[in-house]
């Protein structure tokens, strides 16, 4: 497609997903609007963790998980919640979602991971390079903590899943760690080390910087709320809330969490559910970990951002209209004392999201199957930061009918 092309393109979506395809269609010269009833990167591409981890290659379905799930969502400190009155509508989800835990399973979706993960830090050096957004993506190493080294030990298995797809790691004790980690130092651990990571040192103000350089290029943002779609001789257009129709050539669903409400208007029924995240963070800290920190222990991850302290981690499940819990937050807080207890601060703030979380942890990245002018991009659960610049790549060339370098059968509409 020329830059003359008369292509115009609607993508649901202003988190990372959308943003990134929107800047990439828009730097090819194709007249491009985002569509989101939220303020740009306000939602799960504003409060997560700022990682850009190639090796976050493990899926959370792993082998053992079956066995483990009760007792952690019986146990008032683990860091997984679940009302037990909506356990009847989340069947039809975690019954397939627990038929992955197997180890042939855990090497697809790792391979389907490390594919989409694997150059991330330098997708998203490419896709901010000339923009306010660059200052934000920081390199760094990427470091777990673990309370003994016999607790590693009995991680051993996902430390094999990344093994197993190329990574290499340093283990860290002592002496060595303290002078590696001063934030930490009050407590002897086991480190392991990761090196070739990076972070977004404030998700939300790069989400919002790549968008201003959409818009310098000519692209537009209408703060409304899809409620339906229509199509006049094939050609797909926008229902929105406001009662306008706007029309596309192409349209793009990378609307996160809220996606599969939206393909259930168009035919395609795909399990996707609200894996719902909280972080707290604490402003102006006293000290902060020179790194991005995973406390293995507590299942949360601590990362150093402009100028304050996020740790993020706690997962609930409860859908995409259920107020925040107060049980996470508090739950999150104790973690966070344990691990800094001399730990000051000027204020702290709280935030709660919705990671859009399909049932083999893996996203679709596809045409939709009926309408090839529809473009799907959401379910990126854990990773969708990280994988953002790729797969906002990835759209563009799908719609501007350039084949994509990475074979996307992994990442299929029909997989389920």
């Amino acid at each position: 497609m020329s830059s003359a092309s008369t292509e115009t393109v609607g993508i649901i979506g202003a988190g990372i997903v959308g943003t990134a395809s929107a800047l990439s269609l828009a730097r090819a010269g194709v007249e491009t609007t985002i569509i989101d009833p939220q303020q740009v990167g306000r939602a799960a591409s504003y409060g997560n963790a700022g990682g850009l981890n190639p090796s976050s290659v493990v899926p959370v379905n792993i082998p053992g998980l079956i066995s483990k799930a009760p007792r952690m969502f019986l146990d008032p400190n683990s860091p997984l919640y679940l009302r037990w009155r909506d356990l009847p509508r989340l069947l039809p989800w975690i019954i397939p979602y627990l038929s992955h835990c197997r180890h042939s399973e855990a090497l697809r979706i790792g391979a389907g991971l490390a594919a989409l993960l694997r150059d991330c830090p330098d997708e998203h050096r490419a896709l901010s390079r000339g923009t306010a957004a660059a200052k934000y993506v920081q390199a760094t190493d990427l470091i777990y903590v673990y309370n003994d080294y016999a607790r590693f030990e009995a991680d051993a298995y996902a430390w094999s899943l990344r093994k197993h797809f190329g990574f290499e790691w340093d283990i860290i004790q002592g002496d060595e760690y303290k002078k590696l980690e001063p934030a930490l130092a009050s407590r002897s651990y086991c480190a392991v080390r990761v090196p070739g990571h990076g972070f977004i040192s404030d998700p939300g103000r790069y989400v919002a910087a790549l968008t201003d350089s959409f818009r310098e290029l000519g692209g537009s943002v209408i703060k409304d709320e899809v409620i339906d779609f229509d199509f006049d001789q094939g050609k797909p257009a926008v229902i929105l809330q406001s009662k306008k129709r706007v029309s596309f050539s192409t349209l793009v669903i990378a609307a996160g969490a809220w996606s599969g409400r939206l393909t259930r208007k168009l035919g395609l029924k795909v399990p996707l559910e609200s894996e719902r995240g909280y972080h707290i963070e604490f402003i102006d800290p006293s000290f902060m970990p020179k790194h991005p920190t995973v406390i293995a222990a507590a299942k949360f991850i601590a990362t150093p951002m402009d100028g304050r302290l996020r740790c993020a981690g706690v997962v609930e499940f409860g859908g995409l209209d259920m107020p925040p819990s107060k049980a996470p937050v508090d739950f999150l807080k104790q973690q966070v004392q344990q691990i800094f207890p001399g730990l000051r601060y000027k204020k702290i703030e709280t935030w709660q999201g919705h990671r859009p979380a399909l049932t083999d942890s893996l996203p679709i990245i596809d045409r939709l199957p009926n309408r090839r002018n529809v473009v799907l991009a959401f379910g990126h659960h854990h990773v969708g930061l990280a994988a953002g610049a790729k797969t906002g790549r990835i759209v563009a060339n799908l719609v501007t009918g350039i084949e994509p370098e990475l074979d996307l059968t992994p990442y299929r509409a029909d997989r389920f």
